[in-house]
């Protein structure tokens, strides 16, 4: 991955985690982009929490009481591990 420039961020829901692969340095609307065009168009922001602090955590409830959830606008940068939730409206 590392040679071609890629990485990955997960999304997660009640049936389902899934990884997807973006290039390097994409900002979080382009990367919503890669689920569907709708959610890179109607992009509000970017409800994310990192791997690292999930594993730390245990959990995400107590991930966002430590503060650690956060929520991203349209000029972050998705970082390797990203666990995102897509906020955006068409």
């Amino acid at each position: 991955y590392s040679l071609l420039g890629l990485a990955t961020y997960f999304t997660a829901g009640e049936q389902e985690v899934r990884a997807w692969t973006f290039k390097v340095g994409m900002k979080a609307p382009q990367a919503a982009g890669i689920i569907h065009s709708d959610f890179e168009r109607g992009f509000i922001r970017a409800e994310t929490l990192s791997y690292d602090d999930l594993m730390s955590y245990q959990s995400v409830a107590k991930a966002r009481e430590a503060g650690k959830y956060r929520s991203e606008g349209k000029e972050y940068v998705v970082q390797d591990g990203d666990i995102m939730l897509f906020r955006f409206n068409v």
